[in-house]
């Protein structure tokens, strides 16, 4: 794919993952093999359309609220605490924190749960939260709210009723969040492969959480340096659980094995 088009570039053992997702998109064009289907996609102007079709079949989506529960703790009882502690003085306080692969939407709704229970205690703080992915089917979702009510049964009891609105047909088992805690969610979509990222100011963390893991050593080096470039001096990355800065020369220093802090 061109500059301007997502180059998913996958370490070879996530190859037969890769064509097993794309075996449904040969099948709804009839084509018979991969390389006729990048054509299709490279070569032609209908292409550009199949380009969506693409992301949306390879990409991953599996998320949960408040996954990883440690990352939010850390925010609530250190992170947010220090920021408030370094910007002592009269005047508002305005945390940023960018959810990038941010899929359906359940971490930056967590991260407005949290950061929107801080602020009940702090009057001074404030905060924005930008939320991105790649492809535009998991954004619509993530705007609407709406999921069913098991993907809620992990958050706190509290925070459920707080938060969230059964919906009046109870056999459809779904339920929404608030419109308060949507409207602190900005979704917009960025392909984390472009050279120069479209964030329009720098944050105070960056949630990329299982976005790395999907990309070769080369690939996720560039990506965690453009990540970094989108953090402020102290600001904080959290990554997957299995993922690692681990080998890369970049301006970060370890909280623990998932949480990292900018320093240059």
């Amino acid at each position: 794919l061109g500059p301007e088009h997502m180059i998913a570039v996958m370490p070879p053992a996530k190859k037969v993952m890769l064509e097993s997702r794309l075996q449904k998109r040969l099948r709804a064009l009839g084509m018979a093999t991969f390389s006729d289907y990048c054509d299709h996609v490279l070569g032609s102007e209908a292409g550009s359309g199949e380009l969506v079709h693409m992301i949306d079949a390879v990409t991953t989506n599996k998320t949960d609220f408040f996954r990883e529960p440690i990352h939010f703790q850390y925010l609530a009882e250190t992170a947010l605490p220090e920021f408030l502690e370094e910007n002592a003085g009269p005047g508002k306080k305005k945390f940023s924190v960018w959810s990038a692969g941010c899929s359906s939407g359940e971490e930056p709704y967590t991260l407005a749960i949290v950061l929107g229970e801080f602020a009940s205690q702090h009057p001074d703080f404030h905060y924005a939260i930008m939320a991105t992915d790649i492809s535009t089917r998991v954004l619509e979702k993530a705007r609407l709210g709406i999921y069913d009510q098991h993907v809620v049964e992990g958050v706190p009891i509290v925070l459920k009723q707080k938060y969230f609105l059964r919906s009046k047909e109870r056999e459809k088992g779904l339920v929404r969040v608030v419109p308060e805690l949507r409207s602190q969610v900005s979704f917009q979509r960025v392909n984390l492969m472009e050279e120069h990222l479209s964030v329009p100011e720098l944050v105070d963390a960056v949630f990329c959480r299982n976005v790395i893991i999907y990309f070769e050593r080369a690939t996720q080096h560039k990506l965690l340096n453009r990540l970094c470039g989108c953090l402020k001096t102290g600001g904080h990355l959290f990554l997957g659980h299995s993922e690692t800065v681990h080998g890369f020369d970049l301006p970060l220093v370890r909280i623990s094995s998932t949480i990292y802090r900018k320093v240059l």
